[in-house]
């Protein structure tokens, strides 16, 4: 009986949400990129780039699950059209971790518009256009603590 409530009191401490701080950042692998088979050479350069990958999976978002993701851009006229995109296919969502994460990561991905981005840059290699842009990063230490918690629990994370 004391392993039973042992294992309860375990299982309720880690699903305390997760705080991150400025080491780590969020990103996500887009439908487009992931369908191209981009994702290999993403990873590349994000390895590249020095980050550790703390926590990373492939999955599908549902409708409901995008919705919930970017509902901050709910009243965005975009909103709809972002929400049929990031659920049509595979994502694959991952933690990095690295110094200065977050800006760092930004440098490296690009501006949001591949067009625009720098030449090199994850963007302006994977992108298509500014929804379908290859990957989503996190723009600040307080957004990539909530996005890696709306994908991640601390028993997924490494």
């Amino acid at each position: 009986m004391e392993v039973e409530n042992s294992v309860i009191v375990n299982f309720a401490e880690i699903s305390k949400p997760n705080k991150m701080t400025g080491n780590k950042t969020f990103t996500m692998i887009k439908p487009n990129a992931v369908e191209k088979g981009f994702t290999g050479a993403i990873l590349a350069k994000i390895n590249e780039g020095g980050f550790r990958i703390v926590a990373m999976k492939k999955m599908k978002l549902t409708r409901e699950q995008a919705e919930a993701f970017y509902e901050i851009h709910k009243e965005r006229p975009f909103f709809a059209g972002l929400v049929d995109f990031m659920s049509s296919g595979p994502i694959i969502a991952a933690i990095l971790e690295k110094n200065n994460a977050v800006e760092d990561y930004r440098k490296l991905i690009g501006a949001t518009n591949p067009d625009e981005a720098e030449r090199g840059t994850v963007r302006n290699l994977f992108g298509t256009n500014v929804q379908m842009n290859a990957v989503h990063g996190s723009d600040s230490d307080e957004n990539a603590e909530i996005e890696g918690n709306f994908f991640f629990s601390k028993l997924e994370r490494f």
